[in-house]
């Protein structure tokens, strides 16, 4: 049996990285999969690619720091397949490389929106929806830079430390009400957001790893599916590291 057989699953940040590869991994493995963000080409490509191996997946485009957004991409969910019972809030961006005296108010504003706030409204949300589901599990993605400080990624940083805490915080209030919530710490994985980093930083990242290498986006997926299944029945309000023993360092 597919460890997520007859689960219905909503994915932001699906078009591309880590989600795309969580989608497709999602369906695989038996999850009606709604793909949720900003771009719809490439979002509408991973549908095809779910499709195509047989799964079934819709496209909902979402800007995760809209709050009228996030409320339809649920709704839309559960108007489609009558229920919802994970949510992996993966959308995220990087921003741009400054050190904290020379980081913009915009880049800040626009980082903490996406990746901290998005993340909020996509639990507030969707919550409802899970109780209504009887319970469910929900995913965030944060960061080893949310752990360790990242040198002239100040609001990235910030952001992925206030997702570890707003996952902490919202285990303890629903797991009487049977969600789990548990964030997932990615190290450097080859992924579109890598290209906020200047490549030479880049080439760092993936030399000073233990491993000497950066991560794939299909190895965070694996995480991120054994958090959504019955596999991980006790684990909530757990910060599973998944950078090659970077942070060990």
């Amino acid at each position: 049996m597919a460890k997520l057989d007859g689960k219905v699953a909503i994915i932001t940040g699906a078009a591309s990285g880590i989600g795309r590869a969580s989608a497709r991994l999602f369906a695989r493995e038996g999850a009606m999969v709604v793909v949720a963000d900003t771009n719809r080409a490439d979002g509408e490509q991973t549908v095809a690619d779910i499709a195509a191996g047989g799964g079934t997946a819709m496209f909902v485009a979402v800007d995760v720091a809209d709050a009228a957004s996030v409320r339809a991409l649920v709704e839309r969910c559960v108007a489609r397949f009558g229920r919802l019972d994970v949510l992996f809030n993966n959308a995220g961006i990087g921003g741009s490389f400054a050190p904290l005296a020379e980081c913009t108010e915009d880049n800040f504003d626009r980082i903490v929106a996406v990746n901290l706030k998005g993340v909020f409204l996509g639990m507030k949300f969707g919550i409802p929806a899970l109780v209504q589901s009887g319970g469910g599990a929900i995913i965030n993605t944060a960061s080893v830079a949310g752990l360790t400080a990242a040198r002239g990624y100040p609001a990235y940083s910030a952001s992925k430390g206030g997702v570890i805490q707003l996952t902490k915080v919202a285990a303890l209030e629903y797991a009487a009400r049977h969600i789990r919530v548990n964030c997932i710490c990615p190290g450097g994985v080859d992924t579109p957001i890598l290209e906020m980093v200047p490549p030479a930083h880049r080439a760092v990242v993936a030399r000073t790893n233990p491993m000497a290498r950066l991560g794939r986006p299909e190895e965070i997926a694996q995480m991120a599916l054994f958090l959504a299944s019955d596999d991980a029945s006790f684990a909530t309000g757990g910060v599973f590291v998944i950078d090659g023993g970077s942070s060990a360092q």
